[in-house]
């Protein structure tokens, strides 16, 4: 985005990069805020809220092509309150309105350019408008007109429509409910759980990996589910799809072979040719089912890009302090991946003629170039060829090079979930790989979310840090995200401060989100009022839901504390899911993964003593998703787990519905028993 400091408008004052992006535009952006509404209500004129993030491609298009016109602007300007909102910085308002558009119009995506009234009830709405009309496309200037006579000459058609869009939204919500109280509190079976593998695997792609057709989504959640299964059936089903998606994931393009780390999706079945975004959601969960897939098969190339994942992050992504920000840019010098693909021309300057032909080969090159004229590197081979030492000298030399061009723009934004997804996939990582030094990687992150984001004379957490500064109130999805976080560090570390502060942030949950029925959660909590709707989500997306953590939070903690109410909380929600889970487990698989739980039950791994700490990581490495696992010095009242198991002689036991096994005294006797446990 080119600034033009002729223009500034009231974004200038914002932290969000992506909100600074359009800081310079000459049209007047306004930030979210609830007094937007009441100058279009002085005013009399509509409000246009367009909803983007900074590594958004289209969104940048849109901006160049529209946002930085005066002519664009001044009629904007004259006949509307504009206002950018960060998607990421505010989710709860980002949901709202494309829920709106994609009732209005089926689809959805980004830049959402939403159209309200001035009591923020939308009536119009679309994503990416062209400058010039094309391909059934109306250009902006024509749907400003459009919306523009429509707001003067048929207002009361269009409240009515606003007043339809805004009663789906709350209808939504109220069905989510009513799904509930229709549901029995008949207890999961072993085999709905070969129900849910099978439907997921109908719609698998046998060739390439992954699900359905292009454009192809990683899927990490049904990819665990699936993982689970295996671990119940030894179904070869199961692990062949996992092992083929995660080894295509890792050949194709979405995986950088230069600097590490995923992209966002493949808009290809092969996963040739990224989006070339970098999210650091999408590299936590990739983290977290590699290091699963890595305990049950030992592949060598997981460990690798494990490593590799978790050093492009702490190179690219890392504050320098222990947490993350949110995201790279698919663009440089406005062009989408030009800082990640290469010419021919360009590699055979830089590679050694001894080697080149291989390396083309093994990398798919082509003179001609095998993506827009130019050459994305993927191969149809096994990773680890790569890992020679000639191929390995090449790639740094590559990266070494690269590092020099003009960088995609980073979105420094440190948002709460997605910093506690990553603090799960430390745990995770360190689990599988027995590695101490990504324990203290996961602690150090927790500690500085704890000592920034934390306001704690009002006792809430915030959502985004960014350059120092908080905004915006923790969101369901973040205290959700951050329960699960303490539960996994409680587990890699033995600390059971951990396993309160998940306690006290369930309370807070329970107290601040519960619906009126007390079934399900909302998104936002009830002291904000900024949004014409709280919005009720369960669809495990991109991320997961927040509710079908909370599922999982409430039943692991309603066990560890002895707290029944728990336990049938987390019941209630599932069995408000249910139907939803069978019919459609891709789209509900965090959701599947807890009704796996509720089905076979947790096997509880205990040792309390002085030495316990110390077989923490012979305990994890085995691919255990069933277990709860608490190795900790001394015995606490509090935790049921750890009544009466006081042990100096350090003696492990293995525990089920309440029921104990005889102490081992030796680890090793104990692991056996472990995998040798039948579901």
């Amino acid at each position: 985005m080119n600034a033009n400091p002729q223009f500034t408008n009231e974004l200038i004052h914002e932290t969000s990069p992506y909100l600074l992006q359009h800081a310079h535009n000459p049209v007047n952006w306004k930030p979210w805020s609830e007094t937007i509404f009441s100058l279009a209500a002085q005013t009399n004129k509509p409000i246009l809220l367009s909803i983007g993030y900074a590594a958004c491609h289209w969104c940048h298009v849109m901006e160049r092509e529209s946002f930085e016109s005066e002519q664009v602007a001044n009629y904007m300007n004259e006949h509307f309150i504009n206002v950018k909102v960060d998607r990421e910085e505010r989710p709860d308002v980002d949901h709202i309105y494309m829920d709106a558009l994609q009732a209005m119009t089926g689809s959805g995506g980004w830049p959402l350019n939403i159209f309200l009234l001035p009591n923020g009830k939308p009536f119009y709405g679309g994503t990416y408008f062209p400058p010039i009309a094309m391909q059934n496309r109306a250009s902006w200037m024509d749907v400003l007109k459009g919306v523009h006579d429509a707001f003067e000459n048929n207002y009361e058609k269009l409240e009515a429509q606003a007043n339809n869009l805004t009663g789906h939204l709350l209808k939504s919500n109220i069905k989510i409910t009513s799904e509930a109280s229709s549901s029995d509190n008949a207890l999961p079976t072993k085999e709905e759980l070969e129900i849910i593998a099978t439907r997921i695997l109908q719609n698998a792609d046998i060739t390439w990996g992954g699900f359905g057709n292009a454009p192809k989504f990683p899927q990490t959640f049904a990819l665990q589910m699936l993982l689970r299964h295996f671990h119940i059936t030894q179904n070869k089903a199961s692990l062949y799809q996992v092992v083929l998606s995660l080894d295509k994931m890792i050949q194709g393009g979405i995986y950088d072979h230069i600097g590490g780390g995923f992209s966002r999706y493949s808009t290809d079945a092969m996963w040739q040719a990224p989006h070339f975004e970098k999210m650091l959601y999408d590299n936590a969960l990739l983290l977290s089912v590699l290091s699963e897939a890595y305990q049950i098969t030992g592949h060598a190339h997981y460990k690798v890009v494990i490593q590799q994942t978790i050093l492009f992050l702490e190179q690219e992504l890392s504050n320098k302090q222990g947490v993350f920000y949110a995201a790279l840019d698919a663009d440089s010098e406005g062009v989408e991946g030009k800082f990640y693909t290469w010419t021919y021309e360009e590699l055979k300057a830089i590679i050694p003629a001894n080697e080149f032909e291989n390396f083309c080969n093994y990398y798919q090159i082509k003179q001609e170039g095998n993506w827009e004229h130019t050459n994305i590197l993927w191969t149809q081979e096994s990773f680890m060829d790569s890992e020679s030492p000639a191929f390995k000298s090449i790639k740094n030399t590559l990266f070494e090079i690269r590092s020099k061009k003009i960088r995609p723009a980073l979105d420094h934004k440190i948002i709460l979930s997605w910093n506690c997804l990553m603090v799960v996939a430390l745990c995770k990582a360190a689990a599988a790989l027995s590695d101490k030094t990504l324990v203290d990687k996961a602690v150090q992150a927790m500690q500085w979310i704890e000592k920034n984001m934390f306001n704690a004379k009002e006792n809430y957490f915030y959502h985004v840090n960014t350059n120092g500064k908080n905004s915006t109130c923790a969101f369901l999805d973040d205290y959700a995200t951050l329960i699960q976080a303490y539960i996994y560090l409680q587990e890699i570390t033995g600390d059971t401060r951990y396993l309160y502060e998940a306690q006290k942030w369930t309370n807070y949950v329970l107290e601040n989100f519960i619906d009126e029925e007390s079934v399900f959660f909302y998104f936002t909590p009830v002291y904000q009022t900024d949004i014409i709707v709280r919005k009720k989500e369960n669809y495990d997306g991109a991320q997961p839901s927040g509710n079908a953590l909370m599922s999982f939070n409430l039943y692991y903690l309603g066990i560890m504390f002895d707290q029944p109410n728990w336990c049938a909380q987390s019941q209630k929600m599932l069995g408000a899911m249910h139907k939803m889970i069978l019919q459609y487990p891709a789209s509900f698989s965090i959701w599947a993964q807890t009704l796996a739980l509720h089905a076979l039950g947790f096997t509880e791994l205990v040792s309390i003593g002085s030495k316990a700490k110390n077989a923490i990581f012979e305990a994890q490495a085995p691919f255990l998703p069933f277990k709860m696992l608490l190795f900790t010095p001394t015995e606490d009242p509090n935790l049921i787990l750890s009544v009466g198991k006081n042990s100096i002689d350090n003696q492990y036991f293995v525990c089920k519905n309440g029921i104990c096994s005889a102490p081992f005294l030796n680890i090793n006797d104990y692991l056996t028993s472990i995998n040798q446990l039948n579901y």
